[in-house]
């Protein structure tokens, strides 16, 4: 399973170097999940259970590509929280490539998965790094959070159980209406997960129950901060082919180490799901 973490805002040291914050700025889409001494009671309601495992059935399908805009949080020279938003296109072919060309305002970052290696290139930089990873989506995401310390906020999507994930730690869930987004009918789901994190997800009104928007808001952190995710044009049966997938290096660019550096204090463990 993905990691889930309250961290502090910042630029993962990789992307920095890269030349662009990319893939890891800003808080992930979750926190852990608190294990109390009495666990609280579970009042999910069915119809929610039931729209999540349809999108858990959609999202397994062996070739996904689909949009994504995000509006993230990042702390400003003052503290004060600013935001920053990236467009994404992204390509999975299960159980082992993935691919992200994103373009933000921080800069322009591409993702290529091959199944063995994944390597990240700052575009405007020329530079990239690469890094030996597990022969999984989820074993890739999980290596690249713990050994690099980059989050990828849709991540939950991704995994070989997005069910699970999306309801890991949630407490309380609840359809709280229908709203239409790009002319498509959609339940308008509200969850809540302890301490303070609360979920709004919108999922395709029908069979499919494709996840079209994403809200997330720590309602303990200061300043309430959030992240917004916009998905769109939802491709189950997308074709590609394993060089969609394999890395080309630009001409003259530049190879640097993929380990983030350390000064004197060890980057802590953000926590982990079984």
């Amino acid at each position: 399973m993905m990691r889930r973490t309250m961290k502090s805002p910042k630029i993962a040291v990789v992307l920095a170097a890269l030349g662009a914050a990319g893939l890891g700025a800003s808080v992930p889409w979750m926190a852990p999940a608190v294990h109390a001494a009495t666990p609280p009671k579970l009042t999910i309601a069915d119809d929610v259970k039931t729209a999540i495992a349809q999108m858990e059935k959609s999202l397994r399908a062996e070739r996904i590509s689909f949009r994504a805009r995000t509006l993230r949080v990042y702390p400003g020279a003052n503290g004060q929280p600013l935001h920053i938003v990236h467009s994404m296109n992204i390509t999975v072919r299960r159980p082992d490539r993935m691919r992200v060309d994103m373009t933000g305002d921080d800069g322009s970052v591409k993702m290529f998965y091959d199944g063995k290696t994944v390597t990240m290139l700052g575009v405007e930089a020329n530079k990239y790094a690469t890094a030996t990873v597990p022969g999984t989506i989820q074993g890739m995401l999980e290596a690249v959070s713990e050994n690099l310390d980059i989050d990828f906020p849709l991540a939950d999507f991704l995994i070989s159980e997005p069910n699970k994930s999306v309801l890991l730690g949630v407490t309380s869930g609840k359809e709280v209406g229908t709203a239409v987004i790009d002319g498509v009918p959609c339940r308008h789901l509200l969850l809540t997960q302890p301490p303070g994190v609360e979920i709004e997800l919108w999922v395709e009104k029908n069979d499919q129950s494709l996840p079209r928007r994403l809200i997330i808001t720590y309602r303990t952190m200061s300043g309430h901060p959030s992240m917004v995710a916009e998905l769109s044009d939802w491709n189950l049966s997308a074709q590609t082919s394993d060089a969609d997938f394999t890395f080309q290096p630009p001409k003259d660019a530049t190879l640097i180490d993929p380990k983030p550096a350390t000064t004197g204090t060890q980057v802590k463990p953000k926590g982990a799901r079984p």
